[in-house]
This record gives structure tokens, C-alpha cells and sequence, in this order.
């Protein structure tokens, strides 16, 4: 049976990456949002904690570069767990639109695999879209849709680090005003849902929490419900962009195709 990322698409379609992502999701939540879970909401809420947690003791001791060389290390920490939960979920959605099944352990792994070209990846791209924003903002822009899905092309076609970049600027040629529209809904959907947890999380602290620094029991659960969330739906539907991009300009894979005529 033929998948339904083996249809050869003639135009890029907003509404079927989003499809494919909740399809992605609706067959295989365990491993989609156990990933997440596991190494990137745990890991995450545990830097936050600490942070919260020595933020007085060090301002104290150490002044204002103890804060920030805290601050250093945890977003170096927060980028190894990041990139691991990046390649274990693109891995996992390129499965499932093969017509597979990625368990979490061989999600995990190849997640792993790939953590450390990954985390140069998200550097060097986070590096040049924040010089692009201050360049009058729209060089940003135009690079953050070029380099939508250097995560996956390098996760999926392993082309390393420097060929991702090119890959992706490949593969987005001709629909970067679309990959622009699915980007603002996705940005917004995430403020809007951030919003909501901030004003949930919000009611469940006390005042002589907040003026001690502590951090409640309500803070926890709902932050690693909301980066969990946000990372599962993140990466999944970046991968699902990269599967759109790529039927759009080639057709289907070599697997879809031995769906179509079995």
C-alpha cells in the first residue's frame, strides 16, 4: 500500500504537512512525545531548576559572570539534549512516512548518532539568522525559511554539516513563501499555547515563592508538559516540510515507490 507521502505533489501544500505531522503523531505518540519527554522536557526543566535554584549564591559569591558562565553552560547542556531530540524525532517521522515503524530505542539512537553535527548545525544557523535579523530584520527572515530543513537533510540524506545548508536552500527554492506562511502559523500557534501555560503556571505560584526564587510544583509539570509539546510538534513538522519539499522536487523516495507498485 502506497503511503501517503508517495503521492508526487505539483505544489507545495501547507495543509498536507500539516496533516502528515498529526498522521506522524496520531500513529506513533509514545515515541514521538516519550522523546521529547525523555531528552528534552526533563533535561530542560532540570537546567531551568538549577539555574533558579543557585542564581543567589552565585550572584553572591561570584557577582554577574558567575550568572552568565552559569547561563553558558546550561545552553550548552540545553543545545546537546536539543539536537539529540531533533535527529531522534526526524528519524521517527521519516519512518513513519516510509510505511515503518522507528521504535524509541531506534529513534534514540539515531539521535544520538548525529547529536554532534547537529549541534554545529543549529550554531552556525542560529548564528547567521541572528546577524540577518539585525541586518534589517528581513535578511533573518529569508535565511530562517532557506534553512528550514537543514536538520532533516542532514538527519535523512546525511550530507553533513556545510551540505545540509545547501540542501535546504535547494529544497526551498520556489516555496519559501510557503515555508514563510507554515513557519508564522506554526510561531504563533507556540506564542499563543506558551501564553496560555505562562498564565496557568502563573496561578499556581505563590508570592513567597516568587520572592525567594523557588520554583513550584505547578512550574515543573506544566514546563515539561509545554517542551514537550513544543518540541514534538517542532520537529515533526519541520520533518514533514523536508518530506513535502522533497516529493515536490524529486517524487517519492525509493520506498514509496515500491508502495506504489506492490
Amino acid at each position: 500500500m502506497a503511503t501517503q507521502t508517495a503521492d508526487i505533489v505539483e505544489t507545495v501544500s501547507i495543509g498536507r504537512i500539516l496533516s502528515r505531522t498529526g498522521a506522524v503523531l496520531a500513529a506513533n505518540p509514545v515515541t514521538m512525545f516519550g522523546i521529547a519527554f525523555v531528552f528534552g522536557a526533563i533535561p530542560a526543566v532540570l537546567i531551568s531548576w538549577f539555574q533558579v535554584s543557585l542564581r543567589t549564591s552565585i550572584l553572591d559569591r561570584y557577582q554577574q559572570m558567575g550568572v552568565i558562565a552559569v547561563a553558558i553552560v546550561a545552553g550548552i547542556v540545553s543545545m546537546i539534549f536539543y539536537a539529540l531530540v531533533q535527529g531522534a524525532l526526524v528519524r521517527a517521522t521519516i519512518a513513519h512516512t516510509e510505511g515503518q515503524r522507528a521504535s524509541f530505542g531506534e529513534s534514540a539512537a539515531a539521535g544520538l548518532a548525529v547529536a554532534l553535527p547537529l549541534i554545529g548545525l543549529s550554531i552556525l544557523a542560529a548564528l547567521g539568522i541572528w546577524l540577518g535579523l539585525i541586518l534589517l530584520i528581513v535578511p533573518g527572515i529569508m535565511l530562517f525559511c532557506m534553512w528550514a530543513v537543514v536538520a532533516p537533510a542532514l538527519v535523512e540524506e546525511r550530507t553533513g554539516v556545510f551540505g545540509a545548508f545547501g540542501r535546504s536552500r535547494e529544497l526551498t527554492k520556489g516555496a519559501r513563501w510557503k515555508v514563510f506562511g507554515l513557519e508564522l502559523i506554526l510561531l504563533v500557534a507556540m506564542w499563543i499555547v506558551t501564553a496560555v501555560f505562562g498564565l496557568l503556571i502563573l496561578g499556581t505560584v505563590n508570592a513567597e515563592a516568587m520572592a525567594q526564587n523557588a520554583v513550584s510544583v505547578g512550574w515543573i509539570v506544566g514546563s515539561a508538559v509545554l517542551n514537550t509539546l513544543i518540541y514534538t510538534v517542532w520537529g515533526t513538522v519541520q520533518t514533514s516540510l523536508y518530506v513535502e519539499l522533497r516529493n515536490w522536487k524529486e517524487g517519492p523516495s525509493g520506498k514509496a515507490l515500491e508502495d506504489i507498485f506492490a
